[in-house]
């Protein structure tokens, strides 16, 4: 009870410390790479526009990737970021398992000065949209 006694008296630092953190959390997501749709992918994919980064482990990129992928996985990122210096150039686009591991990534990527994009929802929104995989 006193906690919403609490809110009721100091209404003005409880939205306050609501809007810093929306704002905090709206900043982090921005700075991890835009999130592109499966439709945007595909789009970015058929026009060679980009290169499509894999965060999974290696088990779960050997059931299925989406055609192009390459598999870095996220835990391996920081040693493998000079096999991306080629595709500088290039959009990159990051796909997880269902968008949790391509943040950071994304993060890293882009303070090395890549430019990059994340598939909101990852493999799992391509799945359900019931798009293609192929066996790498």
């Amino acid at each position: 009870m006193g906690f919403f006694v609490f809110i009721s008296e100091q209404w003005v630092l409880v939205s306050a410390l609501l809007v810093l953190i929306y704002v905090f959390a709206f900043s982090e997501q921005k700075k991890a790479g835009k999130q592109l749709s499966v439709h945007e992918l595909t789009r970015l994919l058929n026009s060679d526009e980009a290169l499509l980064v894999d965060l999974r482990d290696s088990k779960e990129y050997a059931t299925g990737c989406i055609t192009g992928a390459i598999n870095i996985p996220h835990v391996k990122l920081d040693g493998r970021i000079g096999e991306l210096e080629k595709h500088r150039a290039q959009k990159i686009v990051l796909v997880d398992k269902i968008g949790q591991q391509s943040a950071p990534a994304g993060r890293k990527l882009r303070l090395a000065g890549y430019d990059v994009h994340r598939l909101r929802g990852g493999m799992g929104e391509w799945l359900h949209q019931s798009l293609p995989v192929v066996k790498p």
